[in-house]
């Protein structure tokens, strides 16, 4: 089938399909058997839109966990129940992950959005109601119902990108839609630092959390607005002859049957396990953090929250980049195996330079670990497409997500059980062996490339 890439003027054949299908066509205009594909100025403003979104639900995950010592003391709780305000983001994935992702397929971009913003809103105004210091249960369930829009929020990027981008731009919109979730999470270690200050007067915290409280909800109602009125699911025609395809096959794919050939694909599986460990060690890191620099330099917890900010915004550097390199060279597994081993090697210079007497050598370190580690989760996704395709990218996104989350959970819980055991050295030490290990995994991984290989 020969595919014919159109841009033609207001008067053109081509523009009066367009007005006929604009916001409504879900399958690819065929004449005289020829598919037309199209990319549309417009796909930057959803992309924009989207990076906003993530960056305000992202940049909850760690707003607690970042200033722990001074919600412990605030609300009298116990060093676990801040560091479950993180990993309830992961707790709840697990579950709400397959119907979210069926949701995503069966009624599109817009829909998940939507959906997803709207609870987004709703957890961060119960929040609001939270500041008394009693109160932990209600800021606790706020937190929670945040944590399941997540659902709807981490498997859309490579769906995005693949809907609405060119072959020659996906893996790069790709990575500015995992830009956004990365752009929160800076926002998340930076501002809760500057915002409740560390202080034996609990007046004066509380007024701190009020603050904090109010902007992230303000900010999510405006994010909710702009989805509602400029969030759009799909353009007229498809942007690739390879989502001209899957748009074809998507009413008669069942989703049921999709997640079972993810499961059975071998390539998949293993990138499953392995992209998992990178990212749950990421997450056990940042979960941490507060905890790990206060060890060494007590009192720091500004400092703290911009190291973190140095891990992310180096990883969203780190992603950018990766994203372009996979547009120019199409090299899949040999860019996520560079980058994974990169990651490796970070995690070991990271490990040996915590107990430096300055405190610069910490933020120079975690940066480099920040740039590849962080810098993996596009390339993680868009290798994920290329082994599963034409099975919807929500979908196998999705999956990939799920297994973070569990990797997560596990890497958080054990690692401040090392941390308490034996200390940071021997803790990050196992971290090192096992980052070892999921690079191995990652060598054997098949290249195989279905979307790039897909001829029509």
């Amino acid at each position: 089938m020969k595919i014919e890439n159109q841009d033609r003027g207001v008067n053109g054949e081509s523009d009066g399909l367009l007005q006929q299908g604009r916001g409504l066509s879900h399958r690819p205009v065929f004449r005289d058997q020829v598919a037309e594909t199209k990319v549309f100025k417009r796909r930057w403003l959803n992309l924009i839109i989207f990076v906003v979104y993530s960056a305000s639900n992202a940049m909850q995950w760690i707003q607690y966990s970042i200033i722990a010592n001074i919600i412990m003391n605030y609300y009298k709780v116990t060093s676990l129940s801040v560091d479950m305000t993180s990993m309830i983001f992961m707790i709840t994935y697990i579950p709400f992950i397959f119907p979210a992702s069926y949701l995503l397929d069966k009624f599109g971009l817009r829909f998940a959005a939507l959906f997803g913003a709207i609870m987004n809103c709703v957890g961060a105004w119960i929040k609001v109601f939270s500041v008394n210091q009693d109160l932990f249960w209600l800021t606790f369930i706020g937190q929670t119902v945040v944590a399941v829009s997540q659902t709807f929020v981490l498997s859309v990027p490579a769906r995005l990108a693949a809907v609405w981008f060119g072959p020659d731009q996906v893996s790069s919109a790709c990575s500015i839609g995992v830009f956004g979730n990365q752009l929160g999470i800076a926002i998340g270690f930076l501002f809760p630092p500057m915002l409740v200050p560390s202080s034996d007067d609990v007046s004066v915290v509380g007024r701190g959390l009020q603050l904090m409280f109010y902007i992230v909800a303000a900010f999510t109602t405006v994010i909710l607005i702009l989805i509602v009125f400029f969030f759009k699911a799909e353009p007229p025609l498809p942007p690739s002859p390879a989502q001209a395809v899957q748009r074809d096959s998507d009413d008669t794919e069942n989703f049921f049957q999709s997640v079972k050939k993810l499961v059975t694909n071998v390539g998949y599986l293993l990138l499953l396990l392995s992209y998992g460990i990178n990212v749950g060690i990421f997450y056990a890191i940042s979960t941490l953090l507060n905890q790990i620099v206060l060890m060494y330099f007590p009192h720091h917890e500004k400092d703290a929250g911009r190291i973190g900010l140095t891990i992310v915004c180096a990883g969203m550097l780190g992603s950018v980049v990766c994203g372009i390199v996979l547009d120019k060279t199409h090299r899949f597994k040999e860019t996520t195996l560079g980058v994974y081993l990169l990651s490796f090697l970070g995690m070991i210079i990271f490990t040996f330079t915590l107990n430096s007497s300055e405190i610069y050598v910490i933020y120079i370190t975690a940066g480099i670990l920040g740039f590849f580690m962080t810098g993996y989760l596009p390339v993680g996704f868009e290798f994920a497409a290329e082994l599963t395709y034409p099975e919807p990218e929500g979908t196998s996104a999705g999956l990939l997500n799920a297994v973070c989350q569990v990797f997560g959970i596990v890497f958080t819980i054990v690692y401040g059980y090392f941390l308490n055991l034996w200390g940071d050295f021997w803790a990050n030490i196992a971290l090192c062996v096992t980052l070892a290990v999921g690079s191995f995994l990652t060598t054997i991984i098949p290249n195989d490339l279905r979307r790039q290989n897909a001829k029509f």
